[in-house]
């Protein structure tokens, strides 16, 4: 007998009879024996719908009570599902997340798991009840109602996983796995079989909207064996591993091509080029939790001031530019530029350790289409380019093309 989490997104369970279809797949593994813990996200559209009954009422929702709406989402899914279990002769029980105890930091909308306490769900499977939590939200400290960020239902599921030692950790949604790229986007992209933890948070963290960041890094830390699977049709899915399953393997130099529409640049002009200056714009920044993504400082010029450019998530550029106006008047510094309309690129995969002319490659693909580009960041596996936004598509095209990411993956 294996113990599964399975989570299931808001497609997933968007109707009563998607979640009539969800109890089906729950009761088949609950059938052949296994211990279930299931985690389930809003139906679909529920959370926007919540957000903009906030937004009618406040301009800027208080976070507090945004989290205290929002994760209302939940506890319909759950009740609902439980209910249908329950029909189907399987004893179920389901829990908001502060019931099951999964206690966070108090970042509003943003929260982070600190631990949970599983003694209650040990408790339901000794018995043989499905648990039915809901995803997405935790309690702090004080008992107030917290969040997790969008796609928080993943990291949820993840560390569930972590926290009871489950089997396998899957993830229900309405793709069928990970791909090259999104197939929206590149009619060719091919659904990977296997990708490492390393390979999926960098793509995560540069636009891939199949996992939640976070739930990659619970996975990765707690080495939480991690599949991607689709609610609507049968298939293995993809297989999120540990590098050392996969040396056996012959890596591509390229895995897949991440993209993000969600980026937006600021420039502070003419700051002086002294020591310390870095830390002078971005820590104010960085206090009010805006998370800064590329960072680019130019070269001094002759009368020894520089530019500094950043990018940050869209939805943060309004509060990032006040914050950042401020700043320029404390250093005296020309102006403050700002950019919605850019997007990132980027290329991602292990092989890129032990290949050369990456980078060239890359920026010659590119090239070729006549997309300039503004910004570039790197790491031991991945290279990051800004560029305008209205070239995002061509760009993608242009570099699963290049590194031929259409062809099957000979030894997987």
């Amino acid at each position: 007998m294996s113990l599964f989490v399975q989570k299931y997104g808001g497609t997933s369970v968007g109707s009563i009879e998607r979640i009539e279809a969800v109890a089906d797949k729950v009761a088949a593994f609950r059938a052949q024996g296994h211990e279930m813990v299931v985690v389930l996200s809003a139906m679909s559209g529920e959370t926007n719908r919540l957000i903009g009954l906030a937004h009618q009422i406040q301009e800027n929702p208080d976070p507090r009570e945004m989290d205290v709406l929002v994760s209302t989402g939940e506890q319909v899914t759950i009740a609902l599902l439980s209910m249908a279990l329950k029909k189907r002769g399987y004893d179920a029980c389901s829990y908001t997340g502060g019931q099951v105890k999964i206690l966070t930091d108090n970042a509003h909308t943003k929260a982070r798991i600190q631990r949970i306490d599983v003694e209650r769900m040990r408790r339901d499977l000794d018995a043989g009840k499905v648990v039915v939590v809901a995803g997405f939200q935790g309690v702090d400290e004080e008992g107030n109602i917290t969040t997790l960020g969008r796609g928080g239902s993943d990291t949820t599921g993840v560390a569930l996983a972590a926290a009871l030692n489950a089997t396998e950790c899957q993830i229900y949604t309405d793709v069928d796995g990970v791909y090259t790229t999104d197939p929206r986007v590149v009619d060719s992209a091919r659904r990977l079989k296997r990708i490492t933890f390393e390979e999926m948070l960098e793509m995560a963290s540069l636009g891939s909207k199949v996992l939640q960041i976070r739930a990659v890094e619970f996975a990765g830390k707690y080495k939480v064996p991690l599949r991607v699977l689709s609610t609507f049709e049968e298939g293995e899915g993809t297989l999120i591993s540990l590098d050392e399953e996969d040396n056996e393997m012959e890596q591509p130099i390229v895995s897949g091509i991440a993209f993000n529409r969600d980026e937006a640049k600021l420039t502070i002009r003419g700051v002086p080029d002294t020591p310390g200056v870095a830390c002078r714009i971005l820590a104010p920044i960085g206090a009010e939790n805006i998370e800064v993504d590329v960072i680019v400082q130019n070269i001094s010029a002759v009368d020894g001031t520089t530019d500094f450019t950043f990018t940050v998530h869209r939805n943060d550029l309004a509060k990032a530019r006040r914050v950042l106006e401020r700043v320029a008047e404390e250093l005296g510094a020309r102006e403050v530029i700002t950019d919605d309309k850019i997007a990132k690129v980027s290329i991602v995969g292990v092989g890129m350790r032990s290949h050369a002319n990456v980078a060239s490659r890359m920026f010659s693909a590119l090239g070729e289409d006549n997309i300039n580009i503004q910004m570039i960041t790197t790491s031991e596996i991945k290279i990051s380019v800004i560029i305008d936004e209205r070239y995002l598509e061509l760009a993608v095209r242009a570099l699963h093309s290049e590194f031929e990411l259409s062809k099957p993956r000979e030894a997987s």
